[in-house]
């Protein structure tokens, strides 16, 4: 999705340095805005023990999610001008080839939503680190991708920090294993989430709004069955507030704000980069865990912090050095390309 008429980069050379710096810093704190509420919507929709319902809460927010593109899509052809967003018209065909990567998506965001409801915001960042690992690990067993030394010692800080931090959060007796086997879970759901998204991209014609169109309706469908296999639709028949707008209007933000961290996520990508995209989400991170720790008025240990240095100092490094190897491979190929153009001129003249 984009603002039809919002200036690239590119067309913003004759920018003033203040205004581009004005620009990308809205553009990265709309993106911790909206990353961080989430985060603590999600918790509180989660937490609640009146409503035991995970799987409702997730299915409501593919719910909101699919009719959001629905509803863009129809905006973008009232408003061709102003709105840019690509056709999602419903096709079976589609639905089942996105399928695999559905089933992985359903985990994902499950298993996320369910490691949030135990561990709480402040040890999310630690409990949901793993991801990185599981990246070289899944890579290294299904691409046959093999990874350098210096990023397996990244990977080796992230596993020290997340061992370190379990231990720190047994030693306080707020230790949720129940949270930490979802975080992990969770963390290998969101490895092979990027694995299959790859696959199933000429699918949707390598559009991902497209691809978040169809994987949602898959989502809602899946998680139907899941629903009442889990016995949830008992809580819902129970809960108090069922017809309490102000709870749905929770859920619905919920959903909202999931819809949008898709798109601030490619917006501050476009007016930045894709690792400084990395580097501020770990920073979003940090400060995601001061924020939570502030609120909930908690005293943590020096050996806690350690353990969340460790793990966003690992994935800071991490992305600096996956970064630095493309550099050196990119690096290469343009000079090759320059020389190959020489040679062709040359021959030419």
């Amino acid at each position: 999705m984009a603002l039809a008429g919002s200036d690239s980069m590119d067309e913003g050379k004759g920018e003033t340095f203040l205004l581009k710096a004005i620009k990308i810093g809205g553009v990265v704190a709309l993106y911790w805005f909206i990353s961080i509420t989430m985060v603590f919507l999600n918790n509180y929709l989660l937490d609640s023990k009146d409503l035991d319902a995970p799987l409702f809460v997730t299915f409501y927010q593919c719910l909101v999610t699919v009719g959001l593109c629905y509803g863009m899509h129809l905006l973008s052809h009232l408003c061709p001008g102003v709105i840019d967003f690509p056709s999602v018209k419903f096709d079976l065909k589609v639905c089942r080839e996105v399928l695999p990567l559905s089933i992985v998506f359903i985990g994902m965001i499950t298993f996320n939503n369910l490691c949030l409801k135990h561990v709480g915001v402040a040890f999310y960042t630690v409990g949901r680190s793993l991801s990185t690992v599981f990246n070289v690990l899944l890579s290294y067993v299904i691409l046959k991708q093999t990874t350098s030394f210096y990023a397996i010692l990244c990977c080796g800080i992230i596993l020290g920090g997340f061992w370190l931090g379990v231990d720190q959060e047994g030693v306080a007796g707020s230790l949720s294993w129940t949270g930490v086997f979802f975080g992990v879970l969770a963390s290998a759901c969101v490895s092979l989430n990027a694995i299959f998204t790859k696959r199933v991209m000429p699918a949707v014609d390598g559009n991902i709004w497209k691809l978040s169109f169809y994987n949602n309706i898959n989502a809602c469908i899946l998680f139907l069955p899941l629903i009442l296999v889990f016995g949830e639709v008992g809580h819902l028949v129970h809960f108090s507030r069922l017809g309490d707008p102000t709870f749905w209007g929770m859920m619905t933000l919920g959903g909202v704000f999931g819809f949008a961290i898709g798109y601030v996520t490619g917006l501050q990508i476009k007016f930045t980069s894709p690792l400084t995209h990395n580097v501020s989400g770990t920073a979003k991170a940090c400060a995601q865990t001061v924020i939570a720790v502030v609120y909930n008025q908690s005293s943590k240990s020096f050996l806690w912090w350690t353990s969340n240095l460790m793990v966003l100092g690992g994935s800071s490094a991490y992305t600096w050095v996956k970064g630095m190897e493309m550099k050196k491979v990119h690096i290469p190929q343009e000079e090759s390309k320059e020389k190959l153009l020489g040679e062709k001129s040359g021959a030419g003249v």
